[in-house]
């Protein structure tokens, strides 16, 4: 046994609450593969107190694993846009989406556009203001602002 072997051992996990024995090191690729994560969701490494969970890449880029460590498929978010509780089934949201969340019958008309600002987004985009044409990453909690206003 070379010094460039790594010894791997089986490690119990949950993944959606269910236990799984798994190889440690593993891959994100195996990870999804064994807790049967479908191809329109993403797994989760849960974290500790109020830091974000990981999104675990699948890919096979190697991932250490702890001892009965809990990873999650999140398939529903639920956000709030104009104060209102929305659930959405995506992890990204463009602009034409958020504003029909905000008005299922928009307001028309050639002058009217849209303003939309969000906070409380995940770490590498934490607030801004979205514009169309493009999304926006988004997670549980995050709130989306859309104001009509005239062009003028």
């Amino acid at each position: 046994m070379s010094i460039e072997t790594e010894r791997r051992t089986e490690v119990r996990i949950h993944i959606d609450r269910k236990p799984y024995e798994s190889p440690n090191p593993t891959t994100g690729a195996a990870l999804y593969e064994l807790g049967k994560v479908g191809p329109h969701r993403e797994l989760f490494r849960e974290e500790n107190g109020n830091q974000e969970d990981e999104l675990v890449p699948n890919n096979q880029d190697k991932i250490h694993l702890t001892k009965d460590e809990h990873f999650y498929s999140e398939i529903d978010f639920q956000i709030i846009v104009n104060g209102q509780k929305k659930v959405v089934t995506t992890r990204e949201l463009s602009f034409t989406e958020v504003v029909a969340l905000a008005f299922p019958t928009p307001p028309t008309g050639q002058e009217v556009m849209f303003t939309v600002t969000y906070r409380k987004g995940p770490r590498k985009n934490p607030e801004g203001t979205l514009t169309e044409g493009h999304s926006v990453k988004i997670k549980n909690g995050m709130v989306f602002d859309v104001t009509p206003t005239n062009k003028s």
